[in-house]
């Protein structure tokens, strides 16, 4: 079980309540896709994904980075229990998508540079640390059934 400080908290739910899901969750994506193109694979069904413009354009990267962000606010409700908040999902992307599991840290990695990109100075070292401790928990949990 993770133990979360006061501070991490308040921090986590600082992030999630002042971002714009619509905007950081498709940059979030497409950062990924265009950054890590083998991460495009499971992605096939989305039509154009040639190049950064075309990844960046595409209606159902934007639609998926959304619904990600959104889905992440379950473990923001959850903090205490996310592997198992997460626990069908994971089951989903080991069993049905065949997602390979270091695909949610590279997303995680782009997910952090966004939101650093969005707050500037405000994204202390200590703001970080926190939010990067709560996406290596939803990492872990999404990757759960791997092991």
């Amino acid at each position: 079980m993770v133990e979360w400080t006061d501070f991490e908290r308040a921090t986590i739910q600082d992030i999630f309540a002042k971002m714009d899901y619509e905007v950081v969750g498709p940059t979030a994506l497409s950062r990924c896709l265009v950054v890590y193109p083998w991460t495009q694979r499971y992605f096939g069904n989305f039509g154009n994904l040639y190049n950064a413009a075309a990844i960046m354009a595409n209606p159902l990267v934007a639609k998926h980075g959304t619904v990600i962000l959104h889905g992440m606010d379950r473990a923001v409700q959850n903090m205490d229990n996310i592997k198992e908040t997460y626990s069908e999902l994971s089951v989903l992307h080991s069993e049905k998508l065949h997602v390979d599991p270091d695909n949610f840290r590279l997303l995680s990695d782009c997910l952090t540079i966004v939101v650093a990109a969005k707050w500037g100075r405000d994204f202390t070292g200590e703001i970080q640390r926190a939010f990067q401790k709560f996406l290596a928990v939803v990492v872990s949990s999404l990757g759960r059934q791997y092991h």
